[in-house]
């Protein structure tokens, strides 16, 4: 079941990566401006089996710090299909939700039976949720998608509870000074995602003053792992340029104790 709430711009995740400003494809295409609603639910059908080595980069960074997620409240913001959410219940989490503004991406969700019932369409600067419920909050791929960032921190200080964990992941921010753009090929041709780019001290300057306080900043290049990933989805030439730059930034916060009282 989906539940729907006020539906706006800035949500979704993961997205893929081509270079440069110039046509990605070999035949000279143009990619498609469209917004980041609509770019998602055409994305959405064919998301889950879309070869990205992004998300291969993020899953084995980010899933050894998820040390205490047993017995917590875990909201997946911008969750999409529900992959860290489908997770961190498997890893004993006691409630979790997943919030996206993309009907589509959330209806692939809704056909994985863990799922069902814990799937919120809203908007991600205004969640419907009462204040201090969360234990565990995951932001994965959605940072550069926001046109509001200071917004987005304070509406996720206000769901997290003091002490709560943050989890916030994206593109790296030189991956996308270097041309890189969100992007994948649908039926109707290459389709880009809007991006908002930002550097690493612009996001972790917005958190801060959201309330957050930093445990830890990763930032992660392309490995050998990733590499079959590149061949698969016929960018194998572009593997050893990739590979220079970090490509993930992966975020690590903590609610502060000295926190404003929430009303």
């Amino acid at each position: 079941m989906i539940r729907d709430s006020e539906v706006a711009a800035g949500s979704s995740n993961d997205p893929g990566v081509y270079r440069d400003q110039k046509p990605p494809t070999s035949d000279g295409i143009d990619p498609r401006q469209v917004t980041i609603e609509e770019a998602y639910d055409l994305w959405a059908p064919i998301y889950d089996a879309t070869p990205n080595p992004l998300l291969g980069l993020e899953a084995r960074t980010l899933a050894p710090l998820f040390d205490r997620v047993a017995g917590t409240y875990v909201l997946d913001v911008a969750c999409g299909t529900g992959r860290w959410l489908y997770r961190l219940l498997e890893q004993g989490a006691r409630e979790g939700v997943g919030v996206d503004f993309s009907a589509a991406m959330l209806a692939v969700a809704a056909t994985k039976a863990e799922l069902r019932g814990r799937l919120v369409r809203a908007n991600c600067v205004s969640l419907p949720f009462r204040s201090n419920v969360a234990d565990l909050i995951v932001c994965s791929f959605a940072v550069a998608h926001l046109p509001d960032l200071p917004a987005f921190a304070g509406e996720l200080s206000r769901l997290a509870k003091c002490g709560a964990d943050l989890y916030l992941t994206d593109v790296h921010p030189e991956g996308l000074k270097a041309g890189w753009r969100s992007s994948f090929r649908s039926s109707n041709g290459v389709v880009e995602v809007p991006t908002y780019p930002r550097s690493v001290d612009q996001i972790l300057r917005a958190f801060a003053v959201g309330g957050f306080e930093l445990v830890d900043c990763l930032e992660p290049h392309f490995e050998e792992p990733d590499r079959p990933v590149f061949v698969k989805g016929k960018k194998a030439h572009l593997f050893e340029e990739f590979r220079q730059l970090p490509a993930v930034l992966i975020c690590h916060f903590t609610r502060s104790y000295r926190r404003r009282p929430f009303v």
